[in-house]
């Protein structure tokens, strides 16, 4: 990928996996805190987090979440019927991505995730 920007720091990392938990907005809420706490990075709102509630196919229903971060933001789609997740750290600042993984990892109960540095 070009950097199109290279006066403008970015980091983002994409994180997959299957999951072993049950996941709701509470979960969601606490993943938000527990990972901004750990990577030190500043939410300036509260998480959003939408449900589609049946709309859509089944296979698809889950939860589309943000949370908003002085430096950027943290966006999360779950799939609740495949277990599946996938989650992407956007950042104006640096954070430490081994931390990141293995918390999001530990948190979700995933035992293989695909991850990608860009």
């Amino acid at each position: 990928m070009r950097n199109l920007a290279p006066s403008l720091y970015r980091q983002r990392l994409l994180i997959e996996g299957f999951y072993k938990i049950d996941v709701d907005k509470k979960v969601l809420k606490d993943y938000f805190e527990t990972i901004t706490k750990l990577l030190k990075l500043r939410m300036y709102g509260e998480p959003t987090i939408f449900s589609p509630a049946g709309a859509g196919k089944k296979k698809n229903q889950g939860y589309d979440a943000f949370v908003p971060l002085i430096d950027s933001g943290i966006s999360v789609y779950v799939w609740t019927h495949a277990k599946f997740f996938s989650g992407i750290l956007y950042t104006c600042k640096g954070f430490d991505e081994k931390k990141a993984i293995a918390a999001t990892k530990k948190f979700f109960q995933i035992d293989t995730a695909e991850v990608k540095s860009f």
